[in-house]
């Protein structure tokens, strides 16, 4: 029996001490899954060493989720995604009600969630985006609660700063260890990094992961490290890395999205930024992808390159990266499975949390220091505005992703988008939502010529001694207007189906009920 030589009315008389514990033996303050039985004969046999439970049910019991509860999940497997439906699965089984699903974007995977509305096993969601027969209902008015629609950056700030509190997190990874140590880079279902879910991580009450490949201890790299898991469980399937690709980060062979993109590269030469070191993000669309590749003529005929290229990271960046053209990506996403190899081959290629990526509840991110963003919309009105989350007919169909994000910051940012898709304006007089504001817009590049926002008379004077094709936003509207007309519009009722918040969490706007 060792003898106590510290006893608490011993601390009351030490300065600064008072409040303090007293030992009592070497696992007595452990709490939770971590408690050992410290009168065992041998108490080295009790200390866990592993966090492995039989199933998903068992960790989705040990979790004791309660109605009312919040639960998060990433997308980083987009359409390809298997796990939030599993667990909602699981959880409508055991009578769960009222649960608030905080996912960072929702995809065409999750058109199960309708029916869990409708049941009640779901009652809010908060996303970065929605699609598919999930958007319909949620567009139709199915939930109980408003949507809550988040860009990446104002997500991780909402998380962070408590706004949202995630009771469990489950996140998905091509590969985990017995501790917890998880990635997206090894294992059968690699989805590249795992930025989204850096942040459920670090704030959720419990973490669970979820594999299909179980690796020996230590799993490396750690996207998520032991120190944030509660359990680890193994699964059949975690995702299918063919869903990450989907048609938001296609390859355009499409004329006239090259030539918007040739005019991209052309407004980014002529605005002084073009120049050695130089950063730069292109967002999804074909034609804001379709840059990067022209990008790469230019800087090879200056024998200049990037300092860093940011967000969600394709197979055109990679090819940067391994000619030597940039010296970092910063990954919160990989949008193609070349990407998602990279991310765990090269050393330059680094994995990010969505809260480096683009917070503005942080000291800095690295959009802060973005000299170009590429980014496309489905309407931009003539003050500007970008609307990328509801289409055309008012329903719900995209994601506002890290749009109002990377367009507040960065030196220069340009939307890409034709005049016209088929019998629509692109350019309208207001756009159905606001998403991005248009006093974070720099330039918009059409198939029929370039805009500058009025505020940018630096880039307007660049432009005209570059000889580039420009046109007033006034000019472009009249000119869908004599090719299509003037569109109906929309009428909607006074019911509100989501809410728009910025990225500093104030409401931008709100998207009502179709009548």
């Amino acid at each position: 029996m060792q003898t106590k030589r510290v006893s608490n009315e011993m601390l009351k008389n030490i300065k600064g001490y008072q409040d303090r514990e007293a030992y009592v033996a070497p696992y007595a303050s452990l709490t939770g899954d971590n408690k050992v039985n410290s009168d065992s004969s041998n108490i080295k046999e009790q200390v866990r060493r592993d966090k492995l439970v039989s199933s998903l049910r068992e960790a989705i019991e040990k979790c004791e989720i309660k109605d009312g509860m919040t639960i998060s999940f990433h997308h980083h497997f987009r359409a390809g995604d298997k796990l939030l439906m599993q667990v909602v699965d699981i959880l409508a089984e055991k009578g769960i009600k009222n649960l608030r699903i905080a996912a960072s974007s929702l995809t065409s995977a999750h058109n199960g969630l309708v029916a869990h509305i409708e049941n009640g096993v779901v009652n809010r969601i908060e996303t970065s985006g929605l699609r598919g027969k999930l958007a319909q209902a949620v567009s139709e008015g199915i939930l109980e609660y408003p949507a809550v629609i988040r860009s990446h950056g104002g997500r991780a700030r909402a998380i962070s700063s408590g706004d949202v509190k995630i009771d469990v997190a489950f996140l998905a990874a091509s590969s985990a260890d017995c501790m917890g140590n998880a990635n997206g880079v090894k294992g059968k279902s690699i989805c590249g990094s795992m930025g989204y879910a850096k942040v459920d991580a670090d704030h959720a009450k419990k973490v669970v992961v979820v594999t299909d490949t179980l690796v020996p201890y230590p799993n490396f790299p750690q996207s998520i490290p032991q120190t944030q898991v509660d359990y680890v469980c193994v699964v059949d399937e975690v995702g299918d890395s063919s869903g990450i690709m989907s048609g938001a980060t296609r390859f355009t062979n499409n004329p006239k999205e090259l030539l918007m993109a040739k005019r991209v590269v052309e407004v980014m030469k002529a605005s002084g930024l073009f120049v050695d070191g130089f950063s730069m993000q292109t967002g999804s669309g074909g034609a804001s992808l379709a840059v990067t590749r022209f990008v790469k003529e230019e800087i090879l005929k200056r024998d200049i390159k990037l300092n860093y290229a940011l967000g969600g990271i394709t197979a055109p960046m990679v090819d940067l990266l391994e000619s030597g053209l940039v010296d970092q990506l910063f990954d919160t996403q990989s949008f193609d499975l070349t990407a998602a190899e990279s991310c765990g081959r090269n050393e330059k290629h680094v994995e990010v949390s969505a809260d480096f990526y683009a917070s503005i509840g942080n000291k800095s991110s690295a959009v802060n220091k973005l000299d170009f963003v590429i980014l496309s919309a489905l309407e931009i009105d003539t003050d500007f505005n970008v609307n990328v989350i509801s289409g055309s007919d008012g329903v719900i169909r995209a994601a506002s992703g890290g749009h109002s994000d990377t367009a507040a910051m960065a030196k220069m940012s340009i939307i890409t988008a034709p005049l016209t898709r088929g019998r629509l304006s692109t350019i309208i007089d207001k756009v159905t939502t606001v998403v991005t504001p248009g006093s974070t817009v720099d330039v918009v590049v059409t198939d029929y010529g370039v805009i500058v926002n009025p505020t940018r008379t630096d880039l307007i004077e660049k432009f005209s001694k570059a000889k580039i094709q420009m046109l007033t936003m006034e000019e472009a509207r009249a000119m869908a207007t004599r090719l299509l007309g003037t569109p109906k519009e929309i009428e909607f009722t006074d019911e509100v189906v989501a809410v728009v918040e910025y990225r500093d969490g104030s409401i931008i706007d709100t998207i009502r009920k179709v009548k």
